[in-house]
């Protein structure tokens, strides 16, 4: 159980804490290409060189074990060129590591693990409207061998800099080899998607108050100010957000079931028992964000129904007050004939009396139309 806790320390994010995208060291940008980050070779646990090329780190590796693991932040295809011949990495995994925009998916091309990992992160704002953006995405896309791992990231969330000086506190995870590093950072994209889905799940509870708040006058009808224009925008928005999320959790089940079920010669049995704990909350995540698609139809259903209750409640208003001018227009344009014959057209009391007549007949009128909720 201790290991347990301490895997599940070592691994987990901090939170709170923002660390810089980048960890270059200047020495090591000038013999390297640009996009890496971090090249290092780690034995026993530890890290036991720094500053090194991938070439340099992988004939460390051959002659004294150990694996290494190189970081690369967005590289071109003459960048990875070089570290993809030197890994022997495949022609068709490596384009889909430099052009990025790639599903979550787990592929295997002979002695070596391709994994792409969505990362997402919440993007605050004071206040949802029909235009912000609640999710950022980026990728994570890991070569993992028997000695190796290469971490590709593109996008500017997802830093792996925390994450590796955590593993590097740890050098009894860390001798179970690159799968270690794997898992540690599947551990932290999930643990940013519950984040994620916890803060989602705020500003759709804000909606849906706004909403039935809107919508109501305490008494089962309308309220003076429903609904709000701008809920349909909001709600279509978190939509689009939650679609986004969707695309990086739902893709991701597949590979995690594989990885925690499936044995593999690249993956430490070990550590293979700890991606069943991912998979289980990456399973509760997938379903949390079924949850969130469902009551957002309904809120934005219920939006759409009070809208329309709305332009009825409009269109009695309009119809009762028509009824009720139509009254003194009909008198006045039948006393408005040229006939010789009117009732009353002699008498002195006549006009006075037609338009009590008159006011009597639109004043019963409003009453039956207010008291039948019309007006």
């Amino acid at each position: 159980m201790s290991m347990i806790r301490d895997l599940r320390a070592a691994v987990r994010p901090s939170r709170g804490r923002k660390d810089s995208p980048y960890e270059t060291d200047p020495r090591n940008a000038a013999r390297t290409n640009s996009a890496i980050v971090d090249c290092g070779v780690y034995r026993d646990g530890r890290r036991v060189s720094d500053h090194v090329t991938p070439s340099e780190a992988m004939a460390g590796v051959r002659g004294d074990g150990g694996f290494a693991w190189i970081g690369l932040h967005e590289p071109s295809e003459a960048e990875f060129a070089e570290i993809a011949r030197e890994f022997g990495l495949h022609p068709l995994a490596v384009e889909d590591a430099v052009h990025a925009h790639q599903r979550p998916k787990l592929e295997r091309y002979d002695d070596t693990l391709f994994t792409v990992f969505k990362t997402v992160h919440y993007v605050e704002h004071a206040e949802l409207t029909a235009t912000s953006e609640v999710v950022e995405t980026g990728e994570v896309m890991c070569f993992t061998g028997r000695d190796f791992i290469v971490t590709v990231r593109h996008g500017g969330q997802g830093s792996l800099r925390a994450l590796r000086h955590r593993l590097q506190d740890d050098p009894e995870l860390l001798g179970k080899g690159p799968s270690a590093v794997l898992h540690a950072i599947a551990d932290q994209v999930v643990d940013g998607y519950i984040a994620v889905a916890g803060a989602m799940q705020d500003d759709i509870d804000e909606v849906e108050i706004d909403v039935f708040s809107s919508g109501s006058d305490g008494k089962g009808g309308a309220g003076k100010g429903s609904p709000k224009g701008g809920d349909a925008g909001r709600i279509y928005q978190l939509k689009r957000e939650v679609l986004e999320f969707k695309r990086a959790v739902s893709p991701l089940l597949r590979p995690m079931q594989v990885l925690s079920e499936r044995p593999m010669r690249l993956v430490d049995t070990d550590i293979q028992k700890y991606f069943r704990d991912v998979a289980d909350h990456l399973a509760r995540v997938n379903e949390q964000v079924l949850s969130f698609d469902d009551l957002l139809n309904s809120i934005l259903q219920a939006n759409l129904a009070q809208a329309t209750v709305a332009q009825n409640e409009d269109m009695r208003k309009i119809t009762s007050w028509a009824a009720i001018f139509a009254v003194p227009t009909m008198i006045a344009g039948i006393y408005g004939m040229n006939f010789e014959y009117m009732p009353e057209l002699k008498w002195k009391y006549g006009y006075p009396l037609v338009l009590l007549v008159t006011v009597g007949i639109c004043f019963g009128i409003h009453r039956g139309f207010k008291r039948n909720g019309w007006l």
